[in-house]
């Protein structure tokens, strides 16, 4: 039977309120490791090992040792997991349906975990080890190959003896607690990654912060880009889907990482395209950021090219619109179904110039609008004509960047 610790009131009352607050599991767990010593656990280590919603990796770790910083660790995505997953406590845990494990370290190895061994290597002499689901207790249990919602605990400690029965009991008490806490950060955190994911970086910080009325816009002064892969198409008919695929996501993921470390915002992926936007401030600082991106694009999409080449395969070519001017960015759509993007008239003239790469033969063209609020460029925009595009009244003047200047082919 669980003792109820007097240390255990304030522990529990501290996490309720960091879980109210929103505080980060870094943070969480570093101020529950002190206060674990605080109330007289001899802690030498404790780590935290929990799933993750995000598309790079498949799962965090979180580990404080004593006199150290605490450290974060992610887990990369595996079809078959590895030896030490397989080795460790906690596989036992999910694999037994264990409620917790305990491995006491002063006989002395041999030890049924390696990560026992290293730990007793360290001075380790009590290993205590527990887990919490995060979904109803109906659910079938987890596959230990798999893990589903939760977190899978452990707490270790040098002192002779190992841990006592009442530093035990004031862990277990305070478990629960510390997984709502945890919950409550992480779903945040969850929240936060997939937005920004599926929504874009300035989108899903807006929704996530309580913009999500139906209808609820600002009119802002920015750059708005249109990039498309060229011959897509035609390399869609001849490719199998996988190596489609692999490629398309290939040129998005350099293409994003240019305009997003220049400041732009992915709005949405079309087909072989994307719309992206500027909006840093100023309509100047839009314009200078926006080339800036498109001319590293060039040499880093020739780069690749070349590297796909050398492979034997398959490349392509892209195209890029820049237009500036007033947009509506807000909630478009059903009452149940809603999408955080732009539109007016100047996203409609971006698409507009994103029809004429064909006709002036170049892959980068912009607006006279870009162009003057991109004034004193370190690029060299030249001139193409000025050109009637189809549902605008008036003719503009087009431009592109020197190919001298770009190196990307027209």
């Amino acid at each position: 039977m669980i003792q109820i610790d007097v240390n255990s009131g304030p522990l529990i009352a501290w996490l309720m309120d960091q879980g109210l607050q929103g505080t980060s599991q870094q943070d969480l767990l570093d101020g529950y490791c002190q206060r674990l010593t605080e109330a007289g656990v001899p802690l030498m280590r404790f780590h935290l090992a929990q799933r993750a919603y995000h598309p790079e990796f498949g799962g965090i770790g979180i580990r404080w040792i004593r006199g150290e910083s605490i450290t974060s660790q992610h887990y990369e995505y595996q079809e078959n997991p590895g030896e030490d997953w397989l080795n460790s406590p906690f596989y036992r845990l999910l694999q037994q349906e264990l409620p917790e494990l305990r491995v006491q370290m002063e006989a002395g190895p041999p030890f049924d975990f390696p990560v026992i061994d290293e730990l007793y290597e360290g001075g380790a002499t009590d290993y205590f080890a527990a887990g919490l689901r995060f979904h109803p207790p109906e659910e079938k249990p987890a596959d230990p190959r798999r893990p589903g919602e939760g977190i899978l605990v452990s707490w270790t400690t040098d002192r002779k003896g190992g841990f006592s029965s009442r530093e035990l009991d004031l862990i277990r008490t305070t478990l629960p607690h510390l997984g709502l806490a945890l919950k409550s950060s992480s779903n945040r955190q969850i929240a936060s990654d997939l937005l920004q994911i599926y929504l874009g970086r300035d989108a899903g910080r807006r929704v996530l912060s309580g913009e999500i009325r139906r209808g609820s816009s600002q009119k802002i002064d920015a750059v708005i880009c249109l990039f498309d892969l060229k011959g897509f198409t035609q390399l869609a008919e001849r490719l199998p889907g996988e190596e489609l695929i692999d490629m398309l996501n290939g040129y998005f993921g350099l293409a994003v990482a240019t305009i997003q470390a220049h400041g732009g915002n992915i709005l949405k992926f079309m087909g072989d395209g994307m719309l992206t936007m500027f909006n840093l401030g100023s309509i100047e600082e839009d314009a200078h950021a926006a080339l800036a991106a498109a001319n590293e694009l060039c040499g880093k999409v020739r780069a690749f090219n070349a590297e796909r080449e050398a492979e034997g395969l398959p490349t392509a070519g892209f195209t890029l619109a820049l237009h500036a001017g007033d947009i509506l960015y807000g909630n478009i759509g059903a009452n149940n179904r809603l999408d955080f993007t732009v539109i007016g008239q100047t996203v409609n003239q971006t698409a507009r110039i994103a029809g004429m790469h064909r006709s002036v033969g170049q892959s980068i063209i912009m607006s006279e609008e870009v162009m003057k609020a991109a004034k004193g460029t370190e690029h060299d925009l030249v001139s193409l004509g000025r050109y009637m595009l189809r549902g605008v009244a008036d003719p503009i003047e087009l431009y592109t960047i020197y190919r001298g200047s770009c190196g990307c082919d027209g």
